[in-house]
């Protein structure tokens, strides 16, 4: 009678144990889906500067203010400047506390970019080195957390706030906060 080698079995097991995780991440709700730490924790500290002639984002500003907003955003972002007119509306129309964060931006540029198209930011602060980013989990910009009145993360939004994007995953988050009147 033949032995098989125990070499012969390794493949197939190799085999087995990549479709069986291939097979768990398909079945996850949202294979996009960046998942935050943060959800439902205290909201990191953001940084002590701002842009010259703006309203200082502070710690304090993030609780005890109904739903918040905290966008990361930068003026050389193309998505960002995609979501800004979102950004505004939600601000002017919806009457939802927007605050900003500008991540790794020179300030002339910062500047001119909310000059051109309009500042929907209630206050701003701002990241030069990328720390605070680092330490809200921030992949890249744009990206918008919804902070309830005790400043705790409700819900991470990683990218543009934008057409279904915005629609199908953003709104209802938003929405069932305010609903909630957190």
């Amino acid at each position: 009678m033949a032995r098989i080698s125990p070499l012969a079995v390794i493949p197939p097991l190799i085999f087995a144990g990549l479709a069986a995780m291939f097979m768990w991440g398909m079945g996850r709700d949202d294979p996009n889906a960046l998942p935050s730490t943060l959800i439902g924790q205290q909201a990191p500290p953001v940084s002590g500067t701002t842009l010259p002639g703006k309203t200082q984002l502070t710690d304090a500003d993030l609780r005890g203010n109904g739903v918040v907003l905290v966008n990361f955003w930068a003026s050389w972002c193309p998505p960002c400047r995609a979501e800004h007119p979102t950004l505004t509306a939600l601000a002017a129309e919806d009457g939802v506390t927007v605050v900003g964060i500008d991540l790794k931006d020179p300030e002339p540029a910062a500047l001119r970019f909310l000059s051109e198209h309009g500042d929907p930011y209630a206050k701003l602060g701002t990241d030069p080195s990328g720390r605070t980013a680092i330490e809200w989990g921030v992949t890249a910009p744009p990206e918008t957390f919804i902070l309830d009145n005790e400043g705790r993360v409700l819900h991470r939004h990683a990218g543009p706030l934008v057409r279904e994007d915005y629609t199908n995953r953003f709104r209802p988050e938003l929405d069932k906060a305010l609903a909630a009147g957190r």
